[in-house]
């Protein structure tokens, strides 16, 4: 259709995955789109940029798809992006031990019978069916319960699954992280076999999967992307917001204007001083490596990572001749406190070991630290995910904060810019 001044216009602040999630589906449905974005670029915490450092193209951080993660393949279906990742033909996690050495595959079989907890060849080693069995509680945890007070802390399939699994997913340690967000996970992938549960990765990096398409899409649709524009503030007048305030330029609502803000919990609340989200002050910190030639990919198989345990860092990801290192939850286990300098060189005597290289030295190094990575994801803090419909009429909230019932993930934040647009047309269908 076409788009006139005259128009109702939906302004969505935050061009991260969530603000372009429902700035795509608005736009998809024919509708005036406006996207204000605060910094230069788009993406927010998921995002590709040239570093002088490495001399390469990186991710700020890594992140992990799996083929049942719905609303991300949907989204990349949607800006034409549907074969920016990949990943192995089977559902198959490669870890390591980088204590012991010790190397095995976890291999989950299509099909909704978990054959693979049956065998010895496919599950942790040193594991049994019990182990996975005593687990099972998991399923039927309340909301006040930690992924540790359900699982079983001193067994094997602790250190070489739930920790690792929680520190991923949770983006904190099982003794935090509310057991009902992790099984959310379980519930949509593992439990219903391999075909939901491929381990996806980005081809190219996240900017090319999914920041770049979703930017010129919505330019395509006609669509208003606008940078370097930071709300300040939003005046309200009964039961609408009525202007947004980006300083030195004034936007005044009409009534029938909507406004979805996707922005994290600590600038939210400078926007909104009477909400109450949880705090976002979750870290990970990420260390990219630049070796001399290419990296040997045969300990990661087809897969474009490896699983570490028994270490500092926790996931190893392989890009030619750039290895980048994820540890979630840094805040949780001191890594926050680690210099730059021993982080980097600790964990690639580690990653020496994980990835087999030998003495191999690394020709350049970047450590990435990100302090407001995700919001907490503790019991406590998920009773304050906010719901995404507010007291406002022309006012809806996304964004991995809100209460979208899975984790802060990509899959989580692409949901939250979803079901905001569905929101949005459905009050304007009624207005």
């Amino acid at each position: 259709m076409t788009m006139t001044d005259s128009a109702p216009q939906i302004h969505v602040i935050g061009a991260g995955l969530s603000g372009l999630a429902a700035a795509v589906r608005l736009a998809d449905a024919g509708v005036k789109v406006i996207v204000h974005e605060s910094a230069g670029h788009a993406g927010g915490r998921c995002r590709s940029f040239y570093d002088r450092t490495l001399e390469r193209e990186i991710d700020n951080g890594n992140h992990l798809i799996m083929s049942g993660n719905h609303s991300a393949l949907d989204f990349l279906n949607r800006i034409g992006s549907e074969d920016a990742l990949t990943g192995p033909e089977d559902a198959s996690y490669p870890f390591v031990d980088v204590k012991s050495g010790a190397r095995w595959r976890v291999t989950i079989n299509d099909g909704l019978f978990p054959a693979w907890v049956f065998d010895p060849k496919r599950r942790v080693p040193d594991t049994t069916v019990f182990d996975y069995l005593k687990a099972a509680g998991i399923a039927f945890a309340r909301r006040d319960q930690t992924v540790a007070d359900l699982v079983d802390k001193n067994g094997v399939l602790y250190k070489r699954f739930w920790e690792p699994l929680t520190l991923a997913v949770l983006n904190t340690t099982p003794e935090l992280g509310q057991a009902q967000l992790l099984w959310s996970v379980i519930r949509e992938t593992f439990l219903l076999g391999g075909k939901a549960s491929r381990p996806l990765a980005a081809k190219k990096g996240l900017g090319p999967a999914f920041i770049d398409p979703a930017v010129a899409h919505l330019k395509a649709k006609c669509a208003d992307v606008r940078f370097n524009a930071r709300l300040r503030a939003a005046d309200f007048s009964d039961d609408r917001i009525s202007t947004l305030d980006f300083g030195e330029e004034k936007i005044a609502l009409r009534d029938d204007d909507h406004v979805i803000v996707a922005i994290p919990p600590s600038r939210l609340k400078q926007i909104l001083p009477d909400i109450d989200p949880p705090d976002d002050s979750a870290s990970i910190l990420n260390v990219h490596y630049r070796t001399r030639h290419p990296v040997p990919s045969t300990p990661l198989g087809d897969s474009p990572f490896i699983g570490m345990v028994s270490s500092d860092a926790q996931w190893a990801f392989v890009r030619d001749d750039i290895v980048s290192l994820t540890v979630s939850a840094s805040h949780a286990i001191g890594m926050d406190e680690v210099p730059n300098k021993q982080a980097a060189d600790d964990m690639w005597r580690e990653t020496q070991i994980a990835l087999d290289l030998g003495n191999m030295p690394y020709e350049a190094v970047r450590v990435i630290r990100e302090r407001r990575a995700t919001p907490d994801q503790s019991p406590d803090a998920a009773a304050r995910r906010l719901q995404p419909e507010t007291r406002w009429r022309n006012l809806t909230l996304a964004g991995d904060h809100t209460a979208t019932g899975v984790p802060a993930t990509i899959e989580g934040s692409i949901r939250s810019g979803d079901r905001a647009a569905v929101i949005v047309s459905k009050r304007r269908r009624t207005a």
